[in-house]
């Protein structure tokens, strides 16, 4: 049984070399996730030449996303590199201070006086610690420590509640996409994008760099969230974020504010990513928590189209057992996914030729209970489509473009396949079609196979024929 469920991998200080990354994928990961808040570009770069040259050597594609840092709303750092804080204590934030101590620290974003007032909440450390405003003088925010704990150096700051008006792209992530572009990654993650502004942003300095990624919106503001139709309408996704996030609205608002993210992307044709925390147990520990499992196989559920590991893979103990336990855990889970395509079809309409074809293609499929669909695709949308209901077929999408295929490796349901169109003749492209889902181990004489493919051959957006064929019956027989 294939897995639909994508697994993204994040590639640090315990996963850089040949050895752990050919494992990695090995292991099942689909997407490999290069973290730009840490490394030089020569890093990344060192990065994805291994990953396309495992992916070569091992056939199986392996897309790579870059995620750009973001504005960095942190605290400074400390002449002891901690303190220990107590309920009660006062403590300023500075932002022209160098070095702190126990009555104050200095910040990397010095526009923060500016964004806060008497009263404002201030979470640090992903909450753990937290504070409330008394008074802003000219650079200072004067605190009073409401919940105490040991802060360090760089830990980052929240507000309650959201309202920070940092720019979801600095100088840094500017830099960044034009080192993303020349790498050629298939995705690019924004961090704390409050609009859909600041997607279409990300677009035009993707465009401009020559860059042909999509976008993936990390939703991790309290802003995103009413603006989320808004963003998914400039982005090619979004990845759930449930750090930040939780933080900002509170943890016991992420579970459903997750299973609404997941279906409103899935309603307008847009990928998701479920991130943070998913098998945090295991950057220690070679086994996962019961909660953990659950996570994960409750994302898959909801629909996502990848599950997300970081520090787990990046600079943990166990990087390759634990993308196997989530390969695990998914395959297990999706056995209990539930097929509603004829309900999720009542009161749809499509506009669009190929995305009609496309759904005819998966009412199809479900009802005369085919081996495979094969979406002859160039750009990736007809297989986009198919992938966003769920009727239990695996999709191929078979692609002449290299650029297709590794963007693919990110739908769920959807597994990329190369082709070469050495021929115009639409019969022998669907023959070519045939033979190589028959390599792949998907079809074999006597399956029922759905096609779809567009006239005129080659051109993106054109898918307008679908047709069910019996694997074999019209291979010419070989003298």
């Amino acid at each position: 049984m294939q897995r639909s469920t994508k697994i993204v991998a994040t590639l640090g200080p315990a996963s850089s070399s040949v050895e752990v990354i050919e494992q990695l994928v090995a292991a099942g990961v689909d997407v490999v996730r290069l973290n730009f808040s840490h490394g030089t570009a020569e890093d990344h770069r060192k990065r994805v030449e291994i990953v396309r040259d495992v992916s070569r050597r091992l056939g199986r594609p392996v897309g790579v996303m870059a995620d750009l840092q973001g504005p960095k709303i942190r605290v400074g750092r400390f002449a002891d590199g901690k303190v220990t804080l107590k309920a009660g204590d006062p403590f300023t934030l500075d932002a022209e201070r160098e070095l702190g101590g126990q009555d104050g620290v200095g910040l990397d974003y010095k526009e923060l006086p500016g964004d806060v007032s008497h009263g404002t909440v201030l979470l640090l450390d992903d909450g753990r610690l937290v504070m409330e405003v008394e008074k802003v003088d000219g650079p200072r925010i004067l605190c009073r420590v409401k919940q105490g704990g040991v802060l360090s150096n760089n830990k980052g700051i929240n507000r309650q509640g959201g309202g920070l008006t940092a720019a979801a792209l600095t100088a840094k992530d500017i830099a960044d996409i034009r080192i993303a572009a020349e790498l050629k990654v298939d995705y690019i993650a924004v961090s704390f994008p409050k609009s859909g502004a600041d997607m279409y942003m990300a677009h035009e300095l993707v465009k401009a760099s020559g860059g042909k990624a999509g976008l993936i919106a990390k939703i991790e503001r309290v802003e995103a969230i009413a603006a989320l139709d808004d963003i998914l309408a400039a982005s090619d996704g979004i990845m759930v974020a449930r750090g930040d996030l939780a933080v900002e609205v509170g943890d016991a608002a992420v579970p459903a504010l997750q299973k609404k993210m997941i279906r409103a992307a899935r309603e307008k044709n847009k990928l998701t990513i479920t991130a943070t925390q998913m098998m945090e147990s295991m950057i220690v520990s070679p086994v996962p928590t019961r909660a953990e499992v659950s996570d994960v196989a409750n994302a898959v559920l909801d629909g996502t189209d990848a599950v997300m590991l970081s520090a787990e893979t990046a600079s943990g103990n166990h990087p390759v057992e634990t993308v196997a336990a989530m390969a695990r855990i998914c395959l297990e889970a999706e056995k209990s996914a539930e097929v509603t395509l004829e309900r999720e079809f009542l009161n749809r309409v499509f506009s669009r030729v190929d995305q009609s074809i496309a759904m005819g293609a998966l009412f199809t499929a479900y009802h005369l209970k085919v081996n495979a669909i094969a979406a002859l695709t160039q750009s990736g949308s007809t297989a986009l489509w198919m992938s966003r209901l769920n009727c239990g077929v695996p999709i191929y999408a078979l692609t002449p473009e290299i650029s297709t295929r590794y963007k693919v490796t990110l739908y769920r349901d959807v597994y990329p396949l190369m082709v070469r169109y050495n021929t115009v003749d639409r019969e022998q492209i669907l023959l070519d079609a045939e033979e190589e889902l028959v390599k792949a181990g998907a079809a074999k004489d006597g399956d029922l196979i759905v096609i779809t493919i567009g006239e005129p051959i080659g051109k993106a957006g054109g898918t307008n024929t679908l047709k069910i064929v019996k694997v074999g019956e019209h291979r010419p027989v070989r003298p």
